[in-house]
């Protein structure tokens, strides 16, 4: 057979071969690796190669742990079931709901057009619109749907701007040059004047549509990272700081806001600014207005989204109240314990009441709240219709909105990492690691960061941080005599880097929407993703060295850390011991 169609043939079936290949290579670890161990490690490496090739839906995968767990002796089904719906899959599933409601009601349209009617028509400061508007739906709707909500409003604005995309590509290649030169006829040299203005003006405004297109999916990804419920991983992380430190009560809703929300702004200002001077939109022409042709072209995208604006007609009472709720829903969960201020949670036992709780609460709500205002003369008024009150949300549309597989991927990432503390894997793979404790934290912390960001290009997010937050955190705890650094120093950079993937189109579902529009190419999205990751991981550094780490207190080793780890400092100071004596 031909090499090329056989290599072909490989190719389209690389996902059956993986699936059945994977657990033959895997196989020696079962006896290299001490027996509990080893067969957990055999897991995790094969839910590891899955997740990472997607040879199984991310969700079947996940669930991998219900069937392995028990038949192999590593942890029995009473433990392993449990960790799919533990309170953290509540609390997510809280702001899965309210988005749904949002969305159902159109109310992230209407602020969406609103922030563009504030920034203005200058694609610099459109730009920033788009970015601003997007990292802030992403905060409590999923990237992916802030993604596709906005890039059709982002595309109307630059037809306004623009004209036809098209016309515009053609322009762009149409770089043929007239024979002759400029001393021989005048008609020719004016002729290649107006080519060379046309080229250059179309290249331009094809760089400042891409700079449009590039930022939203970009921002979407940012902003997800601001609050617990907006990404997947935060949320892991609190999983598994349950898992690993139980007395750890230093992340919830409010906290992590306090931390994240101020990274999020100073992440999303750089990358505004590289953008914009990547893609044109710092250049002065954009910013100043002239009476010429651009204000006409501004004029008509101004009047476009005040057009969309309009058909939105007044604010419904359906959209008022969903309103209220969402600010409710964030206010309450701010509140309840932010930990630089005293929250209401005070005024409950101790311990009882917790976010997940508060989501529930007011998202129950929505399924009762009526969607038209309800008055008193319906009652008495016997011509009125009698067709029953529709509720704010309903539970079909939760059902079609809220994304079932994520809640499943999160329970996976439970359950391995309960399997890998139960099995002593994470203790073995933390005692294997001791190398990498004699790194200076602070180097440790850009070298996590960025080991993270590059390997989340190729994986998805949440298995990526599935993956490998267990290994770090053991890798603090397993050597805490040598390494002596707050386990939050090394998670809480881990959790945020995994969200910066801007290089590849399939790095996130925002990155492909956005490329599935035609209009990006891939070194389009590797010259920016590369500088966007270098600025993620430095202000990471910087947010962990500076306010992280007074609202954390990571210049110390809590206390709530120390006991879980009176056996792994007992081995690693027996490991000290004896490498002293046979000195």
């Amino acid at each position: 057979m031909d090499p090329q169609k056989f290599s072909r043939k490989l190719w389209s079936a690389r996902k059956q071969l993986i699936l059945m290949l994977a657990p033959l290579l895997l196989l020696p670890l079962l006896f290299v690796v001490p027996p509990k161990e080893g067969k957990c490690l055999y897991v995790v490496l094969l839910m590891a190669v899955y997740w990472c090739t997607e040879a199984l839906p991310l969700a079947v995968t996940a669930m991998l742990p219900v069937c392995l767990f028990p038949t192999m002796g590593i942890l029995p089904s009473k433990k392993v079931c449990p960790q799919y719906f533990l309170e953290t899959n509540f609390l997510f599933l809280s702001g899965l709901v309210m988005a749904s409601a949002i969305e159902e009601w159109g109310l992230h349209r209407r602020i969406a057009l609103k922030v563009l009617k504030i920034v203005g028509v200058k694609p610099a400061w459109l730009i920033l619109g788009m970015m601003i508007t997007s990292s802030f739906l992403s905060m409590w709707l999923s990237n992916t749907a802030t993604t596709a909500m906005m890039l059709p409003i982002a595309n109307a604005i630059l037809e306004s701007l623009f004209g036809n995309l098209e016309t515009l590509k053609e322009n762009c290649k149409d770089k043929s040059d007239p024979e002759g030169g400029c001393g021989e006829v005048h008609v020719v040299c004016v002729t290649n004047h107006l080519i060379i203005l046309l080229n250059n003006k179309a290249e331009y405004q094809m760089k400042v549509w891409k700079g449009f297109l590039i930022s939203i999916p970009y921002a979407a990804s940012i902003g997800g990272t601001a609050t617990l419920t907006g990404t997947a991983p935060n949320l892991i992380l609190v999983g598994q700081l349950k898992s690993y430190f139980p007395e750890c009560d230093l992340i919830n809703f409010g906290s992590w806001f306090v931390f994240a929300f101020p990274l999020m702004l100073l992440f999303l200002i750089l990358g505004w600014i590289w953008i914009a001077f990547l893609y044109g939109g710092l250049n002065t022409r954009l910013c100043i207005s002239k009476h010429d042709e651009r204000e006409a072209a501004e004029a008509k995208a101004k009047a476009v989204i005040d057009e969309d604006y309009k058909k939105l007609g007044p604010i419904k009472f359906a959209e008022g109240s969903i309103t209220f709720f969402f600010i409710m829903f964030a206010i309450l969960l701010f509140t309840r314990d932010p930990k630089f201020v005293t929250g209401w949670s005070v005024f409950f036992t101790k311990g009882y009441v917790s976010d997940a709780v508060t989501g529930v609460i007011i998202i129950s709500i929505l399924f009762f709240f009526p969607s038209q205002c309800p008055s008193l003369c319906w009652w008495f008024d016997s011509r009125a219709s009698n067709t029953p009150y529709v509720p704010l949300l309903s539970w079909r549309k939760a059902q079609e909105c809220v994304p079932w597989n994520i809640i499943l991927l999160l329970g996976g990432g439970f359950a391995m990492a309960k399997g890998c503390e139960e099995s002593g894997l994470a203790v073995w793979i933390g005692n294997h690691l001791q190398p990498l404790a004699q790194v200076p934290p602070a180097v440790a912390v850009i070298l996590i960061t960025a080991f993270i960001a590059c390997f989340t290009e190729f994986a998805s997010n949440t298995a990526t941080i599935i993956i490998f937050l267990p290994v770090i955190a053991e890798l603090v705890w397993t050597n805490a005599i040598r390494v002596n650094v707050n386990p939050l120093y090394f998670m809480i950079p881990a959790t945020t880097g995994c969200s910066y993937a801007f290089m590849l189109p399939v790095s996130t579902p925002p990155n492909s929407i956005a490329f599935a529009s035609g209009h990006l190419m891939v070194k389009d999205m590797v010259k920016t993703g590369f500088v966007m990751n270098i600025l993620g991981i430095l202000c990471v550094s910087l947010a962990m060295n500076t306010w992280g780490l007074h609202m954390f207190s990571l210049h110390t080793y809590p206390d709530w850390a120390r006991p879980l780890n009176a056996s792994s400092a007992t081995v690693a100071t027996h490991a000290m011991a004896t490498m002293n004596m046979t000195g």
